[in-house]
């Protein structure tokens, strides 16, 4: 069977990108997981140090490794031969590639990988990757329009699972998705029947600890769940959540880059509440020379 994994970063900070991530993964019936059948090529936090490839929640990751273990973990994983940032992203499922490019702080050119490492053959089954992008203008956009931030993380989920679909071979026997939950959020089916227009979405549970539903009228049966803590128990939530972390991570160093070529000795920031307002304030004069206006730069929500 096929398993899409599906997580995010930056859904709480108000400066920076919004980064959505999807992986997916070809795993036995019998183990959507897949911890138990990649064993032998990854280990978790909580494992003993040794050769495998390191993939877990991606918080979990940064504490114990640094950027260096989170980016290590996506690229071997991946197989990416990309040389930089924008040649990654080209290849992602980002309906505002556009906007990201004319961000003044967005550098396309960067090299990849920032780190030094070394590099594992993972050659997990199946593996492709896809990530949505959302900078602070679109941001607020939809903000607006919808009157919540949950309409952001909705659009990007359904970006991913369709451009996931378009990777999956047709013969595939069964497909699972596997999401973390947004927020205290426990009602998607509306959500999830704009991803599968051509199907019929039957709710089969919605409660705090999960909600699941599955696609019937389609070439294969189809599930969907949205879990708490999705990244505990899926490989690929895991690597998901870890591929937008890293891709958050790498916006965010060069967010911090921009700014202090114009405010000298700001100290930089993860773009979190209370510290983005410090670095708001800071950066609101040189913002004014460059006109540049609060919908570009701080998120409303």
């Amino acid at each position: 069977m096929w398993v899409i994994g599906i997580d995010e970063a930056g859904y709480g900070p108000n400066l920076g990108p919004l980064v959505q991530a999807a992986v997916t993964l070809e795993l036995p019936s019998g183990d959507p997981a897949g911890w138990a059948t990649l064993q032998p090529l990854v280990r978790r936090c909580a494992d003993q140090k040794d050769a495998r490839l390191l993939l877990d929640d991606s918080k979990k990751v940064y504490t114990t490794e640094g950027f260096a273990g989170l980016e290590r973990g996506v690229w071997c994983a991946n197989r990416h031969n990309h040389q930089t940032l924008g040649s990654l992203i080209a290849l992602h499922a980002s309906d505002h590639a556009a906007t990201l490019e004319s961000e003044g702080w967005y550098d396309a050119e960067e090299a990849l990988p920032i780190e030094s490492w070394a590099r594992i053959e993972a050659k997990l089954p199946g593996v492709r990757s896809f990530a949505h992008l959302v900078p602070a203008f679109p941001f607020n956009r939809i903000c607006d329009a919808c009157g919540s931030k949950g309409a952001v993380l909705a659009e990007g989920l359904i970006a991913l699972v369709r451009a996931s679909m378009a990777a999956i071979p047709d013969e595939c026997e069964a497909i699972a998705i596997h999401c973390d939950k947004h927020g205290g959020r426990n009602f998607y089916a509306a959500m999830v029947q704009q991803a599968f227009p051509d199907g019929w979405v039957i709710t089969e549970v919605e409660s705090p600890s999960e909600s699941r539903y599955r696609i019937e009228m389609l070439a294969c049966p189809i599930s969907v769940t949205f879990k708490p803590r999705a990244d505990a128990e899926s490989v690929a939530v895991a690597l998901a959540s870890m591929t937008a972390k890293y891709l958050r991570e790498v916006c965010m160093k060069q967010f911090n880059r921009f700014w202090a070529k114009h405010v000298p000795n700001i100290e930089p920031t993860a773009g979190y509440p209370v510290d983005a307002k410090r670095f708001y304030t800071q950066i609101q004069p040189a913002m004014a020379k460059l006109g540049l206006t609060a919908e570009q730069v701080w998120r409303k929500r």
